[in-house]
């Protein structure tokens, strides 16, 4: 666990060198568009080879066509559904990485849905399961299947993606802000676990406003060039999947 002061504009202004990421290997998970798909052809581009996960092999495909054509490392292709995956479905992604890669090197959970803005009292029920079983749950079961590939990394980096709501709750963030706080506290659990590990790191990055679906889903009256671009505010990301963040764990920061 990190107990000294971070000056977090570092991380916020980091401009990584070229080849930074080479011969790391990192897995994302939401990675067809977005952040996600923002930090993909970043990380990419310094040298990481990436697995793309996400539900959709089309916009997949278009992140991996990118990362190709700008002479990043060849990606791999997951296609993985948060929502409905079971046991054997992990199992059969890990597999896959071990036989492939043989570890990994970063994990990014960045995978996960707003559900609806709405009361407390007047929730979908239904809906409320489903934002906290992709948004927290699903985290926790890639971390958790991950971890055998993390554990035989020498610097490796686990991030999860968080919110300001899940710091402060806010009225009718509902379920998407409950699951940020749990997010939270998973993120924390496993630094403090793992506090004793010199070559595993653990993190929570809120990304702030960003011109996203999922922005323009919450805020619908909101004008889309009000926000930055995804690619805009990647330096904490880029910083702590690099060798430079090798002593900062159980950290909770904002990106802007």
């Amino acid at each position: 666990m990190t107990t000294e002061p971070i000056d977090v504009n570092v991380l916020r202004d980091y401009r990584p060198q070229p080849g930074e990421l080479e011969g790391r290997i990192i897995l994302i998970t939401g990675a067809g568009d977005g952040i996600g798909a923002a930090l993909a052809r970043a990380i990419g581009a310094l040298g990481a080879t990436v697995i793309l996960t996400g539900r959709k092999v089309s916009k997949l495909e278009k992140v991996y066509d990118i990362i190709v054509e700008n002479g990043g490392p060849t990606p791999a292709i997951a296609p993985f559904d948060l929502e409905r995956a079971q046991g054997p479905d992990y199992d059969a992604l890990i597999d896959n990485l071990e036989k492939e890669y043989g570890r990994l090197d970063g994990l990014v959970n960045n995978a996960g849905i707003l559900g609806e803005r709405s009361p407390i009292e007047h929730y979908d029920q239904v809906l409320w399961q489903r934002v906290l079983h992709i948004n927290l749950t699903g985290s926790f079961l890639m971390t958790q299947a991950c971890m055998p590939l993390i554990r035989r990394s020498e610097d490796a980096s686990v991030i999860f993606t968080s919110s300001g709501v899940g710091r402060r709750g806010k009225a009718y963030w509902g379920a998407y802000s409950v699951s940020k706080f749990g997010v939270e506290g998973l993120a924390q659990v496993l630094a403090d676990e793992l506090g004793n590990n010199e070559n595993i790191r653990v993190n929570c990055l809120n990304p702030g406003p960003t011109r996203t679906a999922m922005r323009s889903q919450a805020y619908p009256a909101e004008s889309v060039e009000s926000n930055p671009l995804p690619e805009t505010i990647l330096g904490p990301y880029l910083y702590l999947l690099g060798a430079r963040g090798r002593e900062l764990s159980g950290l909770s920061l904002d990106c802007q």
